[in-house]
């Protein structure tokens, strides 16, 4: 998430607006966080068309202020950075944002939506994680990242759905921390090469592997490939659990969701393909694998629960991952309109 210097000498710094509601986004606005998706992430884009529009338009503002969030954290060369970002987004929830329209746009969906503050702090907190370098001792360690760079972002989405179920809030997580350590299983070499690592340290120690030495020269190993195994084998049983949570979005949104799923997991089966090797390259799906799996999705976007348990093996435990509960609970209280409703 990088934007042009133009678009950053835009985004940044700008001053606060008065509190009113005659500074709502303009369509100009909106078609900024647009542009900058479409030139920033070729593929979320075409994956985002996916979406029905009441989803799909919601979504631009929040992407386009994400990245400029992961933008200025990671650039960030005096202190405090991260701090004046939690400022900036304090002031979009409480309807002065900064004027620049990735901010205006923003801080209109957040409102309307009411998008849970938490959240999006979470995922800041992700973003400053990564640029300090963290490493993370444990499994649990590295759920707890996964859960600020990627089960937000399921969170916002369930919650720009409609979706306030627990249940259903849990399972999106699930879906955010099998994708990330997708991710980090396939990005070793490339991370390694950059002078990070997200494996966790307690299997490395465990396989013997001198984290040190290794990343002064990164190269495969038998006992390597056994560490990234092991860590796809659970993202494949959090795909499992995800799974059973398509049934319980909206139908109009099954479809994208089942395709994110699928492609995603299927970076896996190409890792393991390779040995489980992804240090010498870098495992990608073919654009024609892509597509036999969207339409797959499209023609069977609620997978069979049956299917999601014999995949692992036996029954799923479908209680929350623990480093994802603040985010559940968060977005999984009653709306203050549902309230009003009710009153």
């Amino acid at each position: 998430m990088r934007p042009r210097s133009i678009e950053r000498a835009m985004l940044l710094g700008a001053p606060l607006l008065p509190s009113t509601d005659e500074h709502a986004a303009s369509a100009e606005d909106l078609a900024a966080c647009r542009e900058l998706l479409r030139k920033g992430s070729k593929s979320f884009f075409a994956a985002s068309l996916l979406l029905p529009k009441r989803v799909r338009v919601p979504m631009l503002p929040i992407y386009a202020f994400c990245r400029v969030a992961d933008d200025v954290v990671d650039q960030a060369s005096e202190p405090g950075a991260v701090e004046a970002l939690t400022a900036r987004l304090a002031a979009a929830y409480e309807g002065r944002p900064h004027d620049s329209p990735v901010d205006r746009a923003f801080s209109d969906v957040a409102r309307e939506h009411e998008l849970p503050r938490v959240v999006m702090e979470g995922l800041i907190e992700g973003f400053s994680w990564d640029a300090e370098g963290r490493r993370y001792e444990t499994l649990s360690d590295l759920h707890a990242y996964c859960a600020r760079v990627a089960s937000t972002v399921g969170v916002i989405m369930s919650v720009l759905m409609g979706v306030r179920d627990p249940q259903a809030l849990a399972r999106a997580c699930d879906l955010g921390v099998a994708m990330q350590l997708t991710n980090i299983a396939r990005d070793v070499g490339e991370d390694a090469r950059n002078g990070r690592v997200y494996l966790p340290l307690a299997w490395l120690e465990e396989a013997e592997i001198d984290v040190g030495k290794w990343l002064s020269r990164p190269v495969f190993s038998a006992a390597l490939g056994a560490v990234v195994e092991r860590l796809l084998c659970h993202a494949s049983v959090l795909y499992a659990r995800a799974d059973l949570g398509i049934k319980m979005l909206p139908r109009d949104c099954r479809a994208s969701i089942r395709a994110a799923s699928l492609i995603y997991s299927d970076i896996g089966r190409v890792v393991e393909q390779k040995g489980f090797d992804s240090v010498t390259s870098r495992a990608y799906v073919p654009l024609a694998r892509k597509l036999l799996l969207l339409v797959r999705a499209l023609v069977s976007p609620t997978p069979r629960p049956s299917l999601a348990i014999e995949a692992c093996g036996g029954p799923l435990d479908l209680a929350p991952l623990p480093e994802v509960r603040f985010l559940v609970d968060a977005a999984a209280r009653p709306s203050r309109k549902r309230e009003g409703e009710r009153a």
